[in-house]
């Protein structure tokens, strides 16, 4: 599937230590100096279990910085995107998750993202929320990676295989912000101000990891043979979706633009990691 067209987009890049968001006192200078004609936050408070035990920074990261970021893109008169999780649901839908569905968070994570989401709302009209699910880069700490690193020093794998989702490469979702933001340059604003956007096809994590090592193998790397096990084997502080499924529907349909098919985006994921370790 071909990338979006990036529509001559200059992309600034802010974080840490200019813009902190455990310390608001960084948004208003970084808006001043930068004066963008839109705010993505896509930062993120994400370490799921730790979270149970540090529900307060959660919050101030996941909740009370959108909603100070909200308020001040408001003042200045430019729309913010909020990037949000599949983590607001508590996994128990037999099918895909839309965006008319109730949220009912199980997580701290998923508490304050959903905190989050709604003081974005609140706090400025201009607004685009958009829920997205299982992140998988080249950059950063991500599952795939994980799994090659593991099978660098292990033979077999356990992974859990009742648990439910749509893998998603970060590019395409860079992709659909860019997509989302070009419909609001050319109609004034966004349709609607709740999408999902996540890869297309559902996989458990025991048949993401197979894949990734089936592709790795192929490309004679770390590969290793994967074990389903149920959540019960695998227990973790903070509870995981059994289904984290996101129909991404009325996003194409207003925005005209899908994520690519999960398989065909994490082999490609695999090949360009693989050629990493050779350069």
């Amino acid at each position: 599937m071909p990338r979006a067209p990036r529509d001559r987009a200059e992309i600034v890049l802010v974080g840490r230590p200019d813009l902190d968001l455990e310390n608001p006192a960084t948004f208003a200078p970084v808006l001043k100096s930068v004066a963008p004609d839109m705010v993505i936050n896509a930062a993120a408070h994400t370490g799921v279990d730790q979270q149970e035990d540090e529900p307060e920074r959660a919050f101030r990261i996941n909740a009370e910085a959108p909603a100070e970021l909200a308020r001040l893109t408001r003042l200045a008169g430019i729309p913010i995107i909020q990037i949000s999780t599949d983590y607001v649901f508590d996994g128990t839908s037999m099918r895909p998750y839309v965006e008319a569905d109730k949220p009912n968070p199980q997580t701290v994570y998923g508490r304050s993202k959903l905190a989050g989401e709604e003081a974005v709302r609140a706090g400025n009209p201009d607004h685009l929320v958009v829920r997205t699910a299982w992140v998988v880069s080249r950059y950063g700490r991500n599952f795939v990676k994980t799994m090659l690193s593991l099978a660098e020093k292990h033979d077999s794998l356990q992974v859990v295989a009742d648990q439910f989702g749509n893998p998603t490469e970060a590019h395409d979702l860079a992709d659909g912000l860019l997509a989302a933001a070009a419909v609001w340059r050319r109609q004034g604003g966004f349709p609607q101000g709740l999408y999902h956007l996540a890869g297309q096809g559902r996989a458990s994590w025991h048949e993401l990891a197979g894949h990734v090592f089936a592709v790795s193998a192929s490309l004679d790397g770390p590969s290793a043979l994967v074990e389903p096990v149920g959540s019960e084997q695998w227990p973790a502080k903070a509870a995981r979706p059994a289904n984290s499924e996101l129909s991404s529907d009325a996003f194409f349909s207003d925005f005209g633009y899908r994520a690519g098919a999960w398989k065909d985006r994490v082999g490609a994921l695999v090949v360009e990691l693989r050629a990493g370790t050779k350069d």
